[in-house]
């Protein structure tokens, strides 16, 4: 089972992502760590700061043929990232996506608005950030086209107005699960 884990920044996706590994022993992916590692290895001309559209347009196709290469092997793998396209689905055969779930982690304009400072004070409780600047009117914006996508692509999602519940977020998570194993 490949579980997609997407959202704009600071939604907390590398914490599910590693709450995920920690309950269930599957192996994950940060797209982020991808993206340094290549731009730090002088393996693209891409900079962190580089546009979204930009950063997915060479990242992508690298991690679909990763979430390929785990199907064609059997093998579970958790893969979060904001660099996921909302129409990812034209990548894959309908035999493919049935060992994909997607679901993506949306902040409410309110939500936001009560907790942004909490929201940049906890962006690094699993991984230092370098390059952490965000304006709470970017965020906002990100989350709401991040909603609109979700919805025009049928893609699920958290949406979070009144609290951040890790726990909550982890257990709806648990349901794509599947526990059979490849055949």
């Amino acid at each position: 089972m490949i579980i997609l884990i997407s959202g704009a920044t600071h939604t907390g996706k590398t914490l599910i992502a590693q709450k995920l590994l920690e309950k269930y022993k599957y192996p994950y992916l940060s797209i982020d760590h991808l993206k340094m590692g290549l731009i730090r290895s002088g393996n693209t001309e891409l900079k962190p700061d580089s546009t979204f559209n930009q950063l997915t347009k060479y990242l992508w196709p690298i991690v679909r043929e990763i979430i390929k290469t785990n199907i064609e092997n059997h093998q579970h793998l958790i893969i979060e990232g904001c660099y996921i396209p909302h129409n990812y689905k034209k990548d894959f055969t309908e035999l493919e996506l049935s060992h994909i779930n997607m679901i993506s982690i949306i902040f409410s304009e309110a939500y936001i608005n009560k907790n942004y400072q909490h929201i940049l004070d906890y962006s690094s409780v699993i991984e230092s950030r370098l390059y952490d600047e965000i304006s709470k009117k970017r965020m906002i914006k990100e989350n709401f086209a991040n909603h609109l996508g979700c919805n025009k692509h049928h893609i699920r999602f958290i949406y979070v107005e009144e609290k951040y519940d890790i726990d909550l977020i982890i257990e709806e998570i648990s349901g794509l699960l599947s526990f059979s194993f490849y055949k």
